[in-house]
């Protein structure tokens, strides 16, 4: 769920990138947005993960810039909105509000959305809210607010590897804890407006959590990629290998550095809406999937077969229900784990992103 991993190497270059601007939501918070590509082209909202996380370069990737309009917003608290780690006013109702008011105010009668892990969960809230807004759906490793999704990233795991066995003592939630409260402790650590030292440690640890279960989703698909996507794999391999050394070596570090702040904000966020399972009722996202199949919108489930953080099952799932209601769904399946940025997911992005509609 993870947006930051999922903005990997061979990313466009920082000049595409341009400073935010800022949408006022309500009296608590302003929305960070950014504008890419062509300004007459087709319109497309590209939704972020986290919960939490952020909109990055590297999810331009599957686009052609060239003729496509990309609308990039950080959600409430996330990013480069403010207040960053804000959790008073911020549930998923907010955020489709906040993507209408942004909608409104570019003068956009309809997008078409991308959409990856948490953001699926977005993208379906939005499209079941306002259906006439939304041209189609490209949705990545959908992420579908179970106890068993929620306890892999939470709840310790020999699966994550040595690496992550050896720092275990720092991570607050111990083995046999439920997950409300695992939620509800990590929720409680990073409260306070100035993180402690087990504050730190839970969101350094945290960060290292994800990382590794990304690594099980790469370290699979490189034993399954063919021969040309090998060396891209093996570079993204050693690029989260460095950057998971650099974490450990930090781990117990004291004091507060930038990325601590970030991730602070970010994982506080997070634990808020993994507390709240989404602010999603049960049985809502299965209700967006029929009303769009039965309104006849365009829908790429996209998930990687070797996903570790977010089950294919899911995916398959609801595209299942929308072939059943009728809809025209798609289901793709790459060689690849749960990065956007995979050489087998980008791959599929951009034909499903590129494609001309009828």
């Amino acid at each position: 769920m993870n947006s930051n991993i999922d903005a990997m190497s061979a990313t466009p270059p920082a000049s595409t990138w341009p400073r935010p601007q800022r949408l006022a939501v309500g009296p608590l918070h302003r929305m960070a947005w950014r504008e890419l590509g062509q300004p007459a082209g087709e319109p497309w909202l590209l939704l972020h993960g986290g919960p939490g996380g952020a909109c990055q370069p590297g999810m331009l990737r599957p686009f052609d810039l060239s003729r496509q309009r990309v609308i990039a917003p950080d959600q409430r608290g996330a990013g480069a909105s403010r207040p960053r780690g804000r959790t008073m006013g911020n549930n998923t109702a907010a955020l489709v509000a906040d993507l209408e008011s942004l909608r409104c105010r570019l003068g956009i009668g309809r997008w078409s959305l991308l959409a990856g892990s948490w953001g699926t969960v977005v993208a379906l809230a939005y499209a079941q809210r306002h259906p006439e807004r939304v041209q189609r759906l490209v949705l990545r490793g959908a992420f579908a607010l179970t106890r068993r999704e929620i306890g892999g990233l939470l709840l310790p795991s020999v699966k994550r590897g040595q690496t992550l066995r050896a720092p275990a003592a720092c991570w607050p939630v111990r083995p046999g804890t439920g997950v409300p409260v695992a939620l509800a402790r990590l929720r409680q650590l990073l409260q306070n407006g100035t993180p402690g030292v087990a504050s730190l440690r839970a969101l350094r640890g945290w960060g290292l959590r994800e990382t590794a279960d990304a690594m099980r989703g790469l370290r699979r698909s490189l034993r399954h990629a063919p021969l040309p996507q090998t060396a891209a794999i093996r570079r993204d391999w050693a690029a989260q290998q460095r950057s998971q050394r650099r974490a450990l070596a930090a781990l117990l570090r004291p004091g507060m550095r930038r990325s601590d702040r970030a991730a602070w904000g970010k994982f506080r966020v997070q634990a808020h809406y993994l507390l709240h399972r989404g602010f999603v009722r049960p049985g809502a996202l299965d209700h967006a999937v029929r009303l769009l199949a039965l309104r006849g919108t365009p829908v790429d489930w996209v998930h990687g077969r070797f996903d570790a953080i977010c089950p294919p099952a899911n995916s398959a799932r609801w595209a299942a229900q929308g072939l059943a209601a009728g809809g025209p769904v798609v289901l793709h399946t790459p060689p690849c784990g749960h990065l956007g940025g995979e050489p087998a997911m980008l791959a599929q992005l951009r034909v499903c992103v590129r494609r001309t509609l009828p």
